[in-house]
């Protein structure tokens, strides 16, 4: 498999921790690349941000239009009907991607996986089947695909893997319900979600970087 391009920000020398970035339909690798200087503390280890671009595939929601996407969305119902050979193609990718930033020194259990929206599920059913431990799990914006199948497929290594999970109250994307019943569900797994929402669409605040600033922050000690 052919890695993924990828826009890369190293915040020094040597990187010793990675986090994987996905960006939501539509966008590219340097949609959330400008957020590294927001969210980076100056007292932290040196980080290697990855942020690949998706493919592009048509999407049947927009149309068939040809877009960057992680996987196709039938409807806007996105639970319903989902495209599994798409989400399970984008996982693989990841893996590779996760395998890349270990050969290049940083162990798993330094690699943080992170998505906004479409990039947020597919970081959640990547990072919850990894079979090595992983530093933490950033699920922005988002929902948790591929769920009937989670129990089966699980890693035993991220069965206690640190969640951030940030959502708007007023998204009219991902409704905050999705959310919600994404967390139930990931909490009767027995996961440990941070939750937190916040006042806004679908969509990034800056007190939501303050959150995760912090979080990002407790899984580099």
């Amino acid at each position: 498999m052919s890695l993924l391009p990828a826009v890369e920000n190293e915040t020094a020398a040597s990187p010793t921790y990675s986090v994987i970035w996905l960006h939501g339909l539509g966008a590219d690798g340097h949609d959330f690349a400008p957020i590294v200087p927001e969210l980076v503390s100056p007292q932290w280890p040196a980080l290697r941000f990855v942020f690949p671009h998706a493919p592009v595939r048509p999407v049947t929601v927009n149309g068939g239009m040809p877009m960057r996407a992680w996987y196709d969305i039938y409807a806007f119902d996105l639970v319903a009907r989902q495209d599994e050979a798409g989400m399970r193609a984008s996982i693989a990718q990841v893996e590779a991607l996760i395998a890349r930033e270990q050969e290049r020194g940083v162990p798993s259990e330094r690699i943080l996986l992170a998505g906004f929206s479409q990039g947020g599920a597919i970081a959640l059913a990547a990072g919850l089947r990894h079979a090595q431990k992983l530093a933490g799990i950033i699920a922005l914006s988002t929902y948790l695909p591929l769920a009937g199948s989670l129990a089966a497929e699980r890693s035993a290594a991220n069965a206690a893997v640190p969640i951030f999970w940030g959502h708007g109250t007023l998204d009219p994307v991902v409704v905050l319900q999705r959310g919600l019943d994404s967390r139930t569900a990931l909490e009767a797994l027995g996961y440990h979600v941070a939750w937190h929402t916040y006042p806004m669409p679908h969509a990034v605040c800056p007190e939501e970087i303050v959150d995760l600033r912090h979080w990002i922050g407790e899984r580099l000690r």
